[in-house]
Parts: C-alpha cells; sequence; structure tokens
C-alpha cells in the first residue's frame, strides 16, 4: 500500500511542479480514485501528502487547491527532486545560491565550535572522499561527500543550518543519478573537501568559508558545464 501511495504523490508532485495543475487549479479526490484506480482512502492520504509540503490546501465543496509557487515548502526533498525534474538548471541554480549562502557560513561557523568527535569525523570522511576518488569508486565518494556536508552542517552548532542537511543531500544524489558527475572526481573538488576540514580543525573560520565557497562553486559550475555539453 505504501508502495502504491508514494507514486501517486510522485506523479501528482511531478505534474504540479511541472505547471501541469497551475495555482488555483483543483485535484478531486474521485478523479484521482478513478485515475489511479485506488481505493478513496489511499486517493485522499497522497493528496494529503501534498498538502502537508503546501503545495495544495482543501476547500469544501471544492477539493484540494494547488496553492501558488511561492507558499510551498521549497526545503522539502520530495519537492526539491520534482523541481529538478521540471527546469533542472533554474533548481541547480536556486540550491547554489542557496548553499552557497548558508554552508560557507556554517563551514565558519564549525572552525569555531566543532567538538574533537565532529573533527574526527570531518577529516576521515575528507580522507575516504581522497581514497574512493583515486580507486574510482563513484557511490562510495557519494555516500561520503553527502556525510561530509552533513557533518559540517551539524558541527556548526547552528540546529536550523543542521536541519538543511537532506535539501543539500537530495540535490548532490540527484547528481549523481542523472549522470552530471563526471567518470572520476575532480581533483579541485576533493582537495577542497580536504581544506575545509583541515581548516575546520585548525580553528581557521575565515579560509573555512572561503574554501566551501570555492566548493560550492565548483559543484555548480561542473554540473552546469555537463548540461550545457548535454544540450
Amino acid at each position: 500500500m505504501a508502495g502504491l501511495h508514494d507514486e501517486v504523490v510522485d506523479v501528482l508532485g511531478r505534474e504540479i511542479a511541472a505547471g501541469a495543475y497551475p495555482a488555483g487549479g483543483v485535484l478531486r479526490i474521485e478523479e484521482v480514485e478513478q485515475r489511479f484506480g485506488i481505493s478513496r482512502s489511499v486517493a485522499r492520504e497522497a493528496v494529503r501528502t501534498l498538502g502537508s509540503i503546501r503545495m495544495v490546501f482543501g476547500r469544501k465543496r471544492v477539493g484540494f487547491v494547488v496553492r501558488p509557487r511561492a507558499e510551498w515548502n521549497s526545503f522539502d526533498p520530495k519537492l526539491i527532486r520534482w523541481e529538478l525534474a521540471a527546469d533542472r538548471t533554474r533548481q541547480l541554480t536556486s540550491l547554489a545560491e542557496l548553499r552557497t549562502a548558508i554552508e560557507p557560513v556554517a563551514a565558519a561557523a564549525a572552525a569555531r565550535r566543532a567538538g574533537d568527535d565532529d573533527v574526527a569525523r570531518l577529516v576521515a570522511l575528507s580522507e575516504r572522499m581522497v581514497v574512493t576518488a583515486r580507486s574510482g569508486d563513484l557511490d562510495a565518494f557519494m555516500d561520503a561527500d553527502v556525510d561530509f556536508h552533513h557533518a559540517v552542517l551539524a558541527a556548526s552548532g547552528n540546529a536550523m543550518f543542521g536541519q538543511l542537511h537532506e535539501s543539500v543531500e537530495e540535490v548532490l544524489r540527484w547528481r549523481a543519478g542523472s549522470g552530471l558527475m563526471p567518470e572520476h572526481p575532480r581533483p579541485v573538488a576533493v582537495r577542497l573537501h580536504c581544506e575545509v576540514a583541515e581548516c575546520i580543525r585548525g580553528g581557521d573560520r575565515a579560509r573555512a568559508e572561503e574554501a566551501m565557497r570555492e566548493l560550492v562553486a565548483e559543484a555548480l559550475e561542473g554540473t552546469l558545464s555537463v548540461l550545457g555539453a548535454d544540450q
């Protein structure tokens, strides 16, 4: 049942994100029920899931009405995935701007606040990225990359920064899953991860922030260059 529910949510979410249902458009439970051949309860729960992301809201005797895009919960990982499918260049740019605003500041804060365990984890993850980059194990490299950025956000000591890790993970994994990663991780990216870890370990707030800013910019540049080559 959960698989069917998730499938319906994914289809409808992608369609709304792509503009198939404009703001003010209506999703009716009976139509969802008939379209997917599902029970009323599954249809209702699927649309309620979209409501939890603030994409729709219920209106008596009308159905579920699509909200304006500005009211959607842009940090929800599912919505990030749907927005990437709808317009990946625009969404990647938006996410890069978010990361540029947050992650360098988080790295600087981590250089000030990170405990010994935080530092040991960051250094170990950066070393794992070096090893997996050399071996060409892209899956292991991606896991370490995701964990590294999560660890920086957590080590910042700012709980609000920490809660952004799912958004960052979604774009990192989407990039890899969409074939937008180079066959071998770029040496500059590996070096910058190591530099961020070392600056946090050494308490160098200014350079930790600068290195993370360079890292986020490098990731966007690399992704957009691959997108451009594909077009």
